[in-house]
């Protein structure tokens, strides 16, 4: 229960975030959040940087998510040339004082993608017809992934999936998050998506759940590459927030390209 009563409060309060408030609170709760993931992410993998330091590389990695206040690709790819071109120039600036310039530069693009771009996909499907739906169900399944994995994985796991990288996932979890993921991908769809496709949604469900595993795994490969168990300490006894939002950052721009190319829409 420690670990469902949680997730279920979550929930409920991203329901509200979602049905209760307008878009363009939405747009900056989710700019809060991505800078929040931010700030954690560059604490953990770049810890010697001063607070101006910090602060110009925050204000550099979050241009892609700022740029979502026009809700186009469009403006969301100028954030994110302007995040790369500005990480050149603090490399540039810094260059003299980096103990590893390439380290730095690898550093900051990763973060920059990986968290703002990725969470920034967020808000360009909220804005898309239904998008507060489409949302909820993104959300959805991979909540019913995690918690699928999480019981399978306690109650059958033996095998391993990653040892070196997650010690505590193994093959049966992650079969189990396949699978509870999809069925919430269906549940989910055929109560408030009616018009979407079920059987798109049981295809795709399999796929979205396999990338979210993903984003998982790379946030504990940062995590143990930094040497650190959790990337905060914001949700008191759980965690920081990208313990929380790894595997939605990975899927919402595939998902986000589900739905423009029409494939689930």
């Amino acid at each position: 229960m420690g670990r469902v009563l949680p997730g279920l409060g979550m929930l409920v309060v991203w329901v509200l975030l979602l049905f209760g408030v307008p878009g363009p609170l939405f747009y900056l709760v989710m700019v809060a959040l991505v800078f929040t993931g931010l700030y954690e992410y560059f604490r953990m993998v770049l810890p010697g940087q001063t607070r101006g330091e910090l602060l110009g590389s925050l204000a550099v990695a979050g241009l892609p998510v700022l740029t979502t206040i026009i809700a186009t690709p469009a403006a969301l790819l100028g954030g994110l040339a302007g995040g790369l071109l500005g990480t050149v120039l603090l490399v540039l600036r810094r260059y003299s004082r980096l103990d590893d310039v390439l380290a730095f530069f690898s550093l900051s693009v990763l973060g920059l993608a990986y968290i703002s771009f990725c969470g920034a996909h967020l808000v360009l499907i909220r804005f898309l017809d239904n998008g507060a739906g489409w949302l909820l169900l993104l959300v959805a399944i991979t909540a019913g992934s995690d918690t699928g994995a999480y019981y399978a994985g306690r109650a059958f796991g033996r095998r391993k999936l990653c040892p070196s990288i997650s010690p505590g996932k193994t093959v049966v979890g992650a079969l189990g998050g396949i699978l509870a993921g999809s069925l919430a991908a269906v549940l989910v769809g055929s109560v408030i998506l009616p018009e979407g496709s079920l059987v798109r949604m049981a295809l795709f469900g399999p796929l979205l759940v396999v990338v979210g595993i993903m984003g998982d795994l790379i946030e504990s490969v940062i995590k143990r590459s930094s040497g650190v168990k959790d990337s905060g300490t914001i949700l008191a006894g759980h965690g920081g927030l990208l313990d929380r939002i790894d595997s939605l950052l990975l899927t919402a721009p595939v998902f986000y390209l589900l739905l423009t190319c029409g494939v689930l829409a």
